[in-house]
């Protein structure tokens, strides 16, 4: 299999950690979503990333589909069976990617358009909505049991971006979420490699 994908996205960081947790064969193929290259438009009509190239020729496209593509290819082991935990799972995974689309809106909002151009409003908004976040899940922090799953990989993607991105903006009043980021590498030691990075 080949995934599409770039160092700096979180939603590529959540995939390439759920397949390293998973053991799949999956090679990596850097690209820039902003020059549409043919072997991503060709494949995703979207242009995004990131996109996995089956082995049997199918494009799968957007994170989500691809965790639960993972997950039927391994037996169920990225989401919980039962179908309580399996909810939360779900829930906490559209939770983080949510707010990693209002990170992205901020950080795009800042490089595509022009100083003066910049509405701060649109950016306070964004924030406003990765705060409640962090205060959501700070609230009740997901607990990691013997085995991980889409919705911790969803969550130490954000808190990369945010590490990358958002650096001295928000972990004053969320240490505990950096403690529970040092219990996810001890359980995941991949992360350092795969977590977003620029």
């Amino acid at each position: 299999m080949k995934l599409l994908c770039s160092p700096i996205s979180p939603f590529s960081s959540k995939v390439r950690m759920a397949a390293r947790y998973l053991e799949l064969e999956v090679t990596e193929i850097r690209v820039d979503t902003n020059a549409g290259p043919a072997i991503l438009v060709d494949n995703n009509p979207l242009g995004k990333i990131p996109t996995l190239l089956t082995d049997d020729g199918v494009s799968i496209f957007d994170s989500r589909s691809i965790m639960h593509y993972f997950d039927r290819m391994k037996g169920k082991q990225l989401y919980p069976t039962k179908d309580g935990k399996r909810t939360e799972a779900e829930l906490l995974e559209a939770l983080c990617d949510g707010t990693c689309d209002c990170l992205l809106s901020i950080v795009y909002e800042r490089r595509f358009r022009t100083e003066e151009m910049i509405f701060q409003p649109w950016i306070d908004r964004q924030w406003t909505k990765a705060k409640r976040t962090l205060d959501h899940v700070s609230a009740e922090i997901p607990k990691i049991g013997k085995k991980l799953h889409a919705g911790h990989f969803a969550l130490a993607a954000m808190l990369g971006y945010l590490q990358l991105r958002f650096e001295g903006q928000w972990e004053e009043d969320h240490s505990d979420l950096i403690g529970w980021l040092r219990s996810f590498e001890k359980k995941f030691p991949d992360f350092q490699d795969l977590k977003p990075q620029g």
